[in-house]
């Protein structure tokens, strides 16, 4: 029953809430911005490979093209398909900036509390 503790099992984890090395990076920076110059690698043949089996074998219908639109983004200027996805992030950004304003001293000792909880619960894990 001690994996069911509360957030404050352990002193010793208690700075990795505050340290900016254990945080989350955000969606939108973790995607290379990609230019005009290199555009053309999301509809060249050349950059296109379809996958037929997983690396366990397993069949699977899956393209490089996908994975490229995963890891890159194409920049704001030459957007065409991932526009719709950008505009529902940044109104994501902007509901949480709203809640974060909304908070006063109780709503940041409960961040600070679900936090310190997840870390300690993975921690368990581990």
């Amino acid at each position: 029953m001690s994996s069911k503790k509360q957030p404050s099992c352990d002193d010793r984890f208690t700075k990795i809430t505050k340290d900016p090395r254990f945080w989350e990076i955000p969606d939108v920076e973790k995607k290379v911005r990609i230019d005009k110059r290199f555009q053309s690698m999301f509809h060249d043949e050349r950059f296109k490979l379809k996958y037929t089996v997983d690396k366990r074998g397993r069949p699977v219908s899956h393209t490089s093209t996908e994975d490229l639109k995963r890891f890159y983004k194409v920049s704001d200027s030459e957007q065409s398909d991932g526009g719709e996805e950008e505009q529902e992030e940044k109104e994501k950004e902007k509901e949480k900036e709203k809640k974060k304003k909304t908070k006063g001293k109780k709503g940041v000792e409960e961040d600070y509390i679900t936090i310190n909880y997840m870390i300690c619960s993975t921690i368990m894990w581990i």
